[in-house]
């Protein structure tokens, strides 16, 4: 590389250093909590400018470089100006938006804002390692990881109701799988293990220890009974936030926040239950996972029905589910119990 490419790469190499701090910044940073009126609508319109100015900044970038002529320094130092400058924009207006509106809403943005910065990265990376004024199918497609982080912000949850909705609905789907692969695991009367073994595999392992028993099968009952009111719950919050939540108040704001909070535990709690039924079966894990799970679903249930989006209507299925809880952990227990 000659002298003059040499220093046409000094502003990207300093360009670089500076987006990853910003980028860094913003993963571990805080926002400004202020007195002032806080506009959320204002907000929106101000970030989306924002990363429209960051994308097109991007592609510009990336076409300086994509063939000859290469840029002058000058005209290179101009370009990482830019960048920088839309780059700080972008990390400035995500700092607005304060905690008050919603910490489920600000963890979505913050995200989605450090994958734009982390593209940004990687395209300035990409090009000061990259043989000049040649377009590579690594700068290709880090160009378009930054079209891609940008468009995110297209379809993020502006407020924090809609933002606690849409981490729930990933929730449920993760529990959804798991009772299912249970249940189809029960319904093949066979070696839950046979789908990922070979045959000569599955000849070695002739022996119990790969099959549910019959005192194991009375147990999943009462613990397929806990996955389901898993899932019951989490599709009855949904509804009820749809219903009642809303975020008028930085109060009502923080219950969303803290129902999303403990109902992020609901998941691994499936998890861990569901792995522990496989042959062969440990009792005291699976009392040990059942107790923890029938813990959080209680204290899921405890803090729904203390907060806003519980109508009267939705105290019956708080009690029922509270109530399932209970007799399937009670069963659980007995049924281990009279085992040993």
């Amino acid at each position: 590389m000659s002298a003059d490419n040499s220093n046409v790469l000094v502003p990207l190499r300093n360009l670089l250093n500076s987006v990853q701090c910003v980028r860094d910044r913003v993963k571990d940073g805080e926002s400004n909590e202020s007195d002032g009126v806080f506009n959320l609508p204002n907000f929106w319109d101000t970030l989306s400018q924002a990363v429209k100015s960051a994308s097109q900044e991007a592609t510009k970038l990336s076409l300086a470089f994509s063939k000859p002529p290469l840029p002058t320094q000058k005209d290179c130092e101009k370009l990482a100006e830019s960048i920088q400058k839309s780059v700080l924009v972008l990390s400035t207006v995500y700092y607005w938006l304060p905690k008050s509106h919603g910490i489920t809403l600000r963890r979505l943005v913050r995200d989605a804002t450090a994958e734009v910065l982390d593209g940004t990265v990687q395209l300035v990376d990409v090009i000061t390692r990259s043989p000049l004024q040649s377009l590579s199918q690594e700068q290709l497609q880090s160009t378009g990881s930054v079209w891609s982080a940008c468009d995110t912000f297209e379809h993020l949850p502006r407020d924090n109701q809609a933002a606690v909705l849409g981490v729930l609905a990933s929730y449920i789907g993760v529990v959804k799988d798991a009772i299912e692969e249970m249940d189809q695991a029960l319904s093949d009367n066979q070696d839950p293990f046979s789908d990922v073994l070979d045959d000569e595999d599955l000849e070695s392992r002739g022996n119990q220890d790969t099959y549910w028993s019959e005192e194991d099968r009375l147990l999943m009952a009462p613990c397929q009974g806990l996955l389901k009111a898993s899932c019951a719950c989490l599709r009855k919050l949904v509804s009820a936030i749809k219903a009642n939540g809303n975020v008028s108040t930085p109060e009502n704001v923080a219950q969303l926040d803290d129902l999303a909070d403990i109902a992020k535990e609901i998941s691994p709690g499936v998890d861990d239950l569901a792995l522990s039924l496989y042959p062969p079966m440990d009792y005291s894990g699976v009392e040990d996972n059942a107790c923890k799970l029938a813990s959080v679903l209680k204290k899921v249930l405890g803090i729904v029905r203390s907060s806003h989006v519980c109508g009267e209507a939705d105290l019956n299925w708080v009690q029922f589910l509270d109530g399932a809880v209970v007799h399937n952990l009670q069963k659980i227990q007995a049924l281990i119990q009279g085992s040993s």
